[in-house]
């Protein structure tokens, strides 16, 4: 496997590498397009100037010699061919002396040799530096003795200045800090990468412990500081999974319990009729639990599912209302309620089973958790364009440090565990509500009752 750090720097360097490339290319047009011709100008007119120089003074070969050497010194390779074939360098010496004696017949016969800017060369612009004869620039010498072919170019030594040099070294530099920068930086950038790493394996492995010193004002550390929040939350969703499975076994576990005990005990022959039926509706009873705790599992199950899309239909609230309480008018006259409603025509789009499932928990709490002759009381209406849905009832109310678990899955106070009740009714109420746009807000106090608020957003066809 490539590591990001291997990666970086080799694309660092394929990118220096590149960039040279590009460079030497671009050197290369530039030089051909204009330096090589400016630079052959400069040394032929330079070249004429000696010449010149030679054919003005007294004719001495010595003094020739002499002016010669002195700008060989100067930094000029000189190379002298007389026309009967002497042959004098002066300066520093050129490597290749190779050049057609055609060449050296065409100066002396007056014309001016341009080899710096036409002399092949297979190295490109690097051609430039190459210290052959043929790499240099020919002008005829008439002197009254003798005629010549003079051949002149900058020597190395020149063309490689202290400036040069400077400049070269500046770049090598450069390019060595630019390597060894990117390889430390990237390090450092890699080095929270790799605690990311493993943070992602101490999560798929179930550690939500793990944490992420990680103090970066950049993109890592906005990515360290989520993938906190996000172990913080996989934490909290782990632990009320666990929860969740074991209130649902004890749920399970307890009614299973009782209809496996009745049921062996209505096996006995010696059983009474009395006891008989009283085990028989017992079993009934846990029957009706286990299936309405299934029943609400269900519900909640599809509610939680991204994909879920509600049913909507136009939905009379105050007729759901009113079949709500016709349904557990039985339940009402049994405990002795007192029931009153004021329900003013409304109507919505929504899940029509839905929300009677909502209607029907509340109602069903209202009725439960209020003493005998206790008052309720349900109010539908429009209030400045939204919909109010009031549960009001005087029973047993609940504390304050319970109205903050009420809609927790499984939560339920001592009181209501006595009611055999699921722990799943609010809940359900909660996330329907809210499926449909609204909120539930509760008001309670122990021994005074409760009082549940639906707010609905109007949605009309």
């Amino acid at each position: 496997m490539k590591t990001l750090y291997r990666q970086f720097i080799s694309a660092t360097v394929l990118i220096l590498f590149c960039s040279i490339i590009v460079g030497f290319v671009l050197a290369n047009i530039i030089y051909f397009s204009v330096s090589k011709n400016n630079i052959d100008s400069q040394n032929v007119e330079f070249a004429l100037e000696v010449a010149n120089g030679i054919e003005n003074m007294h004719d001495s070969k010595d003094s020739m010699h002499a002016y010669l050497s002195l700008i060989g010194n100067s930094g000029y390779q000189i190379y002298l061919i007389s026309s009967s074939g002497e042959k004098y360098p002066f300066g520093e010496e050129f490597q290749n002396l190779k050049i057609p004696p055609e060449t050296v017949q065409t100066i002396m016969d007056g014309e001016i040799y341009h080899g710096m800017k036409y002399a092949p060369s297979s190295l490109l612009m690097m051609g430039h530096f190459s210290n052959s004869l043929e790499n240099s620039v020919g002008v005829p010498v008439v002197t009254q003795q003798n005629q010549y072919a003079l051949f002149l170019r900058p020597d190395n030594k020149s063309i490689f200045s202290d400036i040069h040099v400077v400049l070269m070294s500046f770049v090598v530099a450069i390019a060595i800090i630019s390597l060894l920068g990117v390889a430390v930086m990237t390090r450092k950038l890699i080095r929270p990468i790799s605690s990311l790493t493993e943070a992602t394996k101490a999560v798929k492995n179930e550690n939500f412990n793990y944490r992420l010193n990680i103090s970066r004002n950049d993109e890592i550390g906005q990515l360290a500081e989520n993938f906190n929040l996000m172990q913080q939350q996989l934490a909290h969703n782990d632990e009320l999974r666990k929860g969740f499975v074991n209130d649902v076994s004890h749920d399970f576990q307890s009614p299973l319990m009782n209809i496996q005990g009745y049921s062996d005990l209505l096996q006995t022959d010696e059983l009474k009729k009395e006891d008989r039926l009283q085990y028989a509706a017992i079993i009934q009873r846990e029957s009706k639990r286990l299936s309405n705790l299934t029943k609400q599992l269900l519900i909640l199950t599809s509610l939680d599912q991204a994909s879920y899309s509600l049913q909507r239909n136009s939905v009379r609230l105050d007729e759901q209302l009113k079949e709500i309480i016709r349904k557990s008018q039985w339940r009402i006259n049994e405990r002795e309620l007192e029931l009153s409603y004021k329900l003013e025509p409304v109507s919505i789009q929504g899940d029509a089973e839905l929300l009677m499932s909502v209607w029907d928990n509340l109602l069903s709490n209202a009725i439960k958790y209020s003493e005998l002759g206790s008052i309720i009381s349900i109010t539908c209406r429009e209030v400045h364009g939204e919909i109010q849905i009031i549960f009001k009832d005087t029973g047993i109310g609940i504390s304050n440090e319970q109205l903050a678990q009420i809609f927790v899955r499984f939560y339920r106070v001592d009181t209501a565990r006595k009611k055999d009740g699921t722990g799943l009714g609010l809940s359900i109420v909660k996330k329907v509500v809210e499926l449909h746009g609204g909120q539930v807000n509760v008001t309670s106090k122990v021994g005074k009752g409760s009082t549940f608020v639906i707010k609905l957003p109007i949605r009309r066809s």
